[in-house]
């Protein structure tokens, strides 16, 4: 009997180290993220955190609630009172956090499948937590705890309240990034995610004279059954493309599952890129604040750090992911950060990501000029990029120090591991990088020219298909 009792427990821990990932906890549900290790979670963030408040929201997905509930009643049991905000966007509850200046969880797997769930958990004013900054701890306390070790006693039972700060939030991002100009026709594509409750909020603030909204997928529904809430594959963009150009609308937006990032698609249908935007908000950020920081991630396009310098800002190239972009900019006090992927950081907002935040300074920027968005974008879009291409090889380690040995040693050509292995050449760069949980290389190339951003995309892509046979 002790023997099963230990098999379970140590498959338990497994599960437990399974779901807690750098950033966050992300699962299947039931299976490795049910209410009991939300609980558990609860209670390790209070004694870890030493929070006596605690902010907590969610997504639209069916088990949201339940999760969030249970996180409460840990956090409660551990002696912290709790602020429910109820339904959120993840940058809401990032608001939250700043706005009250709370510690705060957030119950939502972004745009993972249905059948996900996760808690994106920070400190007070937004500041990220991370496995090396106290996530690590929260799961081994949970770890402990679902094996059953006894609680320290807490001395008090916390209590649970309601707070809606919606239009707060709202009133706050307009703060940041008024509109106005000419009347934008914009097409906004929620994903039935979260951006179909907050961008109505937004937006309303705006009101008929400033923007005709055209509403895509706006019912909350955790399910999905449109498309899958993740706008940087392609194939996700479809919709909001062809509905732009039947309604001749000047811009459309498309939001993931907790509408953290952004896309943009200009009104002949074609998607913009994300460094494309990082540029434009960089240069509007810099016309506020001369001679700023502003970070980027090392697959941002070259034309992001080109467009910083030539507004008199002061680039900063850092690895991919939101604890190195949100920690550089806190040691430089980067007025703003921008990452391929969508994400999109902001001094003003407490160095949070915001897509809606975003958003409205691509509103804002087209709304001050006559010009459609793709002549004005045009200025920041210098160099066609490849995208990223994932690549399942057996051994990534070795095929990254293969390609430095290829191309380490061409004339012009620098490298360096600042996240796996980025190459640079005046014509043409790429950078690949391993994921953190699949045997999978990513491949993000840009050329001077389309021809030859094809040309070493398909060079590079042939060593890695080959290279670790």
């Amino acid at each position: 009997m002790a023997d099963t009792d230990a098999l379970r427990a140590d498959a338990r821990s497994a599960d437990v180290t399974a779901v807690f990932k750098a950033y966050d906890v992300r699962g299947l549900v039931p299976e490795q993220l049910d209410d009991d290790l939300a609980r558990a979670t609860g209670r390790a963030y209070v004694q870890v955190t030493g929070a006596t408040q605690v902010v907590v929201g969610h997504d639209m997905r069916p088990s949201s609630p339940g999760l969030a509930g249970a996180f409460a009643d840990g956090a409660t049991s551990a002696g912290a009172d709790v602020v429910m905000i109820g339904l959120a966007s993840t940058d809401q509850l990032y608001f939250a956090s700043g706005h009250l200046g709370l510690p705060g969880a957030m119950f939502t797997a972004s745009h993972n499948p249905a059948q996900y769930n996760g808690i994106k958990m920070c400190r007070a004013y937004a500041q990220p937590i991370g496995l090396d900054t106290g996530l690590a701890e929260i799961r081994d306390l949970v770890i402990a705890d679902l094996a059953g070790a006894e609680h320290p006693p807490s001395g008090r039972i916390g209590s649970i309240s309601e707070h809606d700060v919606l239009a707060a939030y709202a009133a706050h991002l307009l703060s940041l990034a008024p509109v106005s100009g000419r009347r934008l026709k914009v097409v906004v594509d929620a994903g039935n995610g979260m951006a179909g409750y907050t961008a109505p909020a937004v937006f309303d603030r705006l009101g008929d004279d400033a923007v005709e909204i055209v509403p895509m997928y706006f019912e909350l529904d955790g399910t999905f059954p449109n498309h899958e809430a993740n706008p940087i594959e392609a194939e996700n963009l479809r919709d909001l493309q062809a509905r732009v150009l039947a309604e001749g609308a000047d811009i459309g937006l498309a939001f993931d599952g907790d509408a953290d990032r952004c896309f943009l698609v200009d009104e002949r249908g074609e998607a913009v890129s994300p460094s494309t935007l990082t540029a434009l908000i960089a240069a509007r950020e810099l016309a506020k604040e001369p001679g700023s920081t502003v970070i980027h991630n090392l697959i941002t396009s070259r034309a992001v750090p080109e467009i910083v310098r030539e507004h008199g800002g002061t680039p900063v190239r850092t690895r991919v992911g939101h604890s190195f972009i949100k920690a550089t900019m806190a040691e430089t006090d980067a007025v703003f950060g921008g990452e391929h992927s969508g994400h999109f950081y902001f001094r003003d907002f407490w160095r949070a990501d915001s897509g809606m935040l975003a958003a409205l300074h691509a509103l804002a920027a087209l709304a001050e000029t006559d010009q459609p968005l793709s002549a004005l974008l045009a200025a920041y879009e210098r160099y066609p990029l490849s995208g990223e291409i994932n690549s399942t090889v057996d051994d990534p380690a070795a095929v990254i120090a293969r390609l430095e040995e290829l191309y380490g040693s061409r004339e012009g050509v620098t490298t360096d591991r600042l996240d796996g292995l980025s190459v640079a050449h005046a014509d043409w760069a790429f950078n690949v990088r391993p994921s953190n949980t699949e045997p999978l290389l990513r491949l993000n190339a840009e050329g001077r020219d389309a021809a030859t951003m094809a040309a070493i995309r398909d060079e590079v892509l042939a060593h890695i298909r080959g290279g670790d046979r």
